[in-house]
């Protein structure tokens, strides 16, 4: 089970970067005693300097309830309705994590649980000097939040992000943060895997796994190549008991820098549409296409003039590649996609009829098309109480939709309308009423319109669909 740390947060910074990042042919394994008695000191002076605790606290409402209501005497006349205090007690929730400093100005990178719903955020550096943070911007997709510190001009020391693509599995890795709140920890491994993308976690990550222990209070903190640079933000373990097992996943560094860069810019993160659909390649597809091996995305369907189309990518094409990198699946595409800069241009390496074909793809930002059309519906119908709006790429990229998606879903239920009562949820999309294929809002509005002696109605939630009659 996956469990994401926003209690606590390892922070692992690199002041200084000892060279550049060693390419793979200077890689080497230690071959004399006194490489294996190599010393990780210097690399940690020079880095923890920019390792930062992240503190926030916000403030929740809770009812008290009688421990008369745990006895069964009572529970059996009363149920489960609780005796409460008359109105809500508030408190305040504290919680403790950690931040990367990316920038000498006091840009902090962390993970976006650890800081959500906060009302006051703290920093405190490693020389004990506190600051308040102003949150720049998040993004819950790909679970990562940025953070400033008013300076005041100082400078402060900070970690520079390495290229994530030149990460090699056996890979020698730092973890550095504050396990369990017991303070500062330093912990070593191995790059254990590449790619991994389902972890339950993010659509759009294509997660670095490592062995160096990770802990609850490592989320938000810092995986550190030897060179002294990041490579990945700590994100989430694998675990049964709570504890560490080994596995630990961490967002690689070329992600972090395309959000951080964004929200920086704008406060937002916008990214590119490709205007079209795929599904994985199986053994099935690929033996049926003369494939050696299962590889890449297979095109099912293509947005009209959209960057696919124009492109000349083609429904049936496999996509095996992007940038010079392999695409495994369709996660690994979204990823590779997701990291591109808008404005830009990205090699599409295609198998195509046995043939290999490299085309040239537009990165755009996703088009509100159709135009939302945002409506709070009212009246004597199910989706009373609901908002709903037109899905398009846009929409469906804030709300953590692939572009392709396409519908009317419901965003918001007033908690006094009949939608909410009928257990619709936002995020819902409405795919028939009454036997027709729902097209629009105002299509919707018309079919709700219409005199019926019942209601039959079908939705998708999480890529199921669902049934509903109401008679």
């Amino acid at each position: 089970m996956i469990f994401l740390r926003g209690f606590f947060a390892l922070c692992f910074s690199v002041v200084l970067a000892f060279a550049a990042p060693a390419l793979a042919e200077d890689k080497a394994v230690p071959e004399t005693q006194g490489q294996v008695q190599l010393s990780f000191a210097p690399l940690v002076k020079k880095t923890a300097p920019a390792v930062v605790n992240v503190y926030t606290a916000k403030t929740v409402s809770t009812r008290q309830v009688s421990p008369l209501f745990n006895d069964p005497f009572f529970r059996r006349f009363f149920g489960d309705r609780a005796l409460t205090a008359p109105g809500p007690k508030r408190k305040v929730q504290n919680a403790l994590g950690s931040g990367v400093i990316i920038a000498a100005d006091g840009v902090i990178v962390t993970n976006n649980h650890v800081i959500e719903g906060a009302d006051e955020i703290k920093v405190v550096l490693s020389d004990r000097r506190e600051f308040e943070a102003r949150v720049v911007g998040r993004d819950e997709r790909t679970d990562l939040a940025v953070l400033k510190l008013d300076m005041q001009g100082e400078r402060l020391p900070f970690l520079e992000l390495s290229d994530s693509d030149i990460v090699e599995v056996g890979d020698l890795v730092l973890a550095i943060g504050n396990p369990f709140g017991v303070g500062q920890t330093v912990t070593s491994g191995i790059v254990s895997a590449l790619a991994r993308n389902n972890v339950g976690v993010s659509d759009l990550n294509s997660f670095i796994q490592t062995d160096a222990a990770i802990n609850p209070g490592n989320s938000g903190g810092a995986l550190v190549n030897v060179s002294g640079h990041l490579v990945g933000i700590n994100t989430a373990i694998f675990t049964k008991s709570g504890g560490s097992h080994g596995i630990g996943f961490a967002i690689p560094s070329n992600m972090v820098d395309h959000v951080v860069k964004s929200l920086l810019a704008s406060g937002d993160v916008v990214r590119p549409w490709w205007g079209a659909a795929g599904q994985d390649v199986t053994s099935d597809i690929a033996g049926a296409l003369g494939m050696d091996r299962p590889l890449g995305v297979m095109v099912t369907s293509i947005y009209p003039q959209g960057p696919a189309e124009r492109a000349g990518l083609k429904v049936g094409d496999v996509i095996v590649g992007i940038n010079n990198h392999e695409t495994a699946n369709a996660q690994d595409l979204r990823f590779r996609i997701a990291t591109q800069p808008i404005g830009g241009t990205a090699e599409v390496k295609v198998m195509r009829r046995g043939g290999v074909v490299v085309l040239a793809m537009a990165m755009e930002a996703p088009p509100e098309i159709p135009p939302r059309d945002q409506t709070l519906l009212r009246g004597a119908h199910p989706f009373s109480g609901s908002v709903v709006a037109n899905l398009s790429p846009a929409l469906a990229d804030e709300v953590g939709l692939p572009h392709e998606v396409i519908g009317v879903i419901i965003l918001e239920l007033d908690p006094s309308g009949s939608a909410i009562r009928l257990g619709f949820e936002p995020g819902d999309i409405i795919r028939k009423l009454n036997g027709e294929a729902v097209q629009s809002v105002d299509h919707l509005q018309s079919l709700i319109k219409a005199p019926a002696s019942g209601w039959l109605i079908s939705v998708e939630r999480g890529g199921q669909d669902m049934n509903l009659v109401i008679r």
